[in-house]
């Protein structure tokens, strides 16, 4: 909605009366230069510098963007520099409450404030993946004439929530998660800093190390738990925010873990030890701690898909599958949502029957590799498409599968140092034990010799 008496004189009282905001509220940004993270999006002659009235005039005018990115990660904020900063008309609607009306109303705006004072609006339209085909589709004639700059904002994957047409009217902007630098030192400020609360408490190191745990990369989260220590504290007329404090203010225990140290070695392996052992109840709690602690989604993921092809293998083909799958998922969505796919993937890991079978046969060929065992390739094996590769006997004698019966050739395969070597040693654990019959089966009629039996 566009700013009304009401809510300029609520925003005259905040920044007369900081207590009256909250502390994500007042550490809000008031330029580009105070935005923390993002300095990809942020250089000179970028489109949100452009937006805020560098180099945003003449016939190459500011696009429309999209933001998209986790929680926290500064996608309002952006929007709200934007507004305070240019000289333009701005107007912020909501995916959640309007519809197409209020987007007609706005657009209406738009070209008689542009006709009668020459005044161009910026809509900032927040979690637009929230809006249907038919609402996205009432923006597109004031986005492609530009009666409007559109900022829209997303916590979904825009090219499946946003509609084409759309996108292509738009520049896409993707916010990358805060790191943990970026949220320490908007938290040290916010500590400090007069809009904050200015230095009347100090933050030890371990309970800044909890904040950031608690954080995850979201600066909303990080101010939000941070000014419900600082109350705590100071009810108590304490000196500084203890870890104690902090933990019954936001009902969050401490994690015991380093992400740098032995806990992140430790728990990880422990994670990993209990999906091998079959115990998914230990499996879930380990991960349960990784997720706590704050630790990178995508680091679990890739421990996941490292222990579907290390402990389970061929006794269940799927489970490497499913774990691809949900370190593909948590890239893409990241926390809070990432904990249920990786709790499902521990789960469907744990209780899968488990084979190291193929992790140990390459292991084994690596190791004859490696100990000098390999020898030419026979020649009836190697490459005959080229020109004089018929001279040199290559290809000669070779014996083509898909002609025979079975598809299976009796002819030597592997160099004459390892002819005859068994790399893989299936179980008879899940699917692995089909797998055991048929490598079996395999063998034999690669040596020519008769089925047994």
């Amino acid at each position: 909605m566009e700013p009304d008496l009401f809510t300029a004189a609520a925003e005259d009282r905040q920044e007369k009366d900081p207590a009256a905001s909250p502390l994500a509220v007042r550490m809000r940004p008031r330029t580009l230069d105070e935005v923390v993270g993002q300095g990809h999006l942020l250089r000179p002659g970028s489109p949100l510098r452009r937006l805020v009235g560098q180099g945003g005039s003449g016939p190459a005018g500011p696009s429309s963007v999209i933001l998209w990115g986790p929680p926290g990660t500064g996608k309002t904020t952006l929007a709200h520099v934007v507004s305070k900063a240019t000289d333009k008309r701005f107007v912020e609607l909501s995916a959640i409450t309007a519809g197409v009306k209020e987007v007609r109303s706005v657009i209406e705006g738009a070209r008689r404030s542009s006709g009668a004072y020459g005044k161009d609006t910026v809509l900032f339209l927040d979690e637009i993946h929230r809006f249907s085909k038919a609402q996205q589709d009432s923006l597109l004639p004031a986005v492609e004439n530009r009666w409007v700059t559109l900022i829209a904002a997303t916590t979904e994957n825009p090219y499946f929530s946003v509609i084409s047409p759309l996108l292509s009217r738009s520049l896409l902007l993707t916010l990358e998660p805060l790191t943990e630098e970026d949220v320490r030192g908007l938290l040290r400020r916010a500590v400090a800093g007069e809009r904050g609360l200015g230095g009347s408490l100090s933050l030890p190191a371990d309970t800044e190390a909890h904040l950031l745990r608690i954080a995850g990369g979201d600066a909303r989260r990080a101010l939000t738990a941070l000014e419900a220590g600082a109350g705590a504290a100071l009810d108590r007329g304490e000196p500084e925010i203890r870890l104690e404090t902090l933990e019954q203010a936001v009902d969050r225990a401490a994690v015991a873990y380093d992400r740098d140290g032995d806990q992140h070695y430790d728990v990880a392996s422990a994670l990993i030890k209990s999906i091998r052992g079959s115990d998914v109840d230990a499996a879930l709690h380990y991960l349960a701690r990784m997720i706590e602690a704050g630790e990178d989604p995508r680091f679990i993921a890739r421990r996941l898909m490292i222990s579907a092809g290390e402990d389970i293998g061929m006794a269940d083909p799927s489970a490497l599958q499913t774990a691809v799958a949900a370190a593909q998922a948590v890239a893409l969505i990241g926390y809070p949502e990432a904990r249920i796919l990786l709790g499902q993937a521990t789960v469907a890991l744990a209780l899968a029957p488990k084979s190291n079978a193929a992790y140990l046969a390459i292991d084994a060929a690596l190791a004859d590799v490696r100990a000098g065992l390999a020898g030419p390739v026979p020649p009836h094996l190697r490459d005959a498409h080229y020109g004089g590769a018929g001279k040199l006997g290559h290809g000669q004698g070779y014996r083509y599968p898909h002609d025979l019966p079975g598809g299976i050739a009796a002819q030597q395969y592997a160099p004459d140092a390892v002819h005859g070597k068994r790399y893989y040693h299936p179980t008879r654990h899940g699917a692995e034990a089909r797998y055991a019959e048929v490598v079996e089966r395999v063998r034999e009629r690669l040596t020519g010799e008769p089925p047994a039996g």
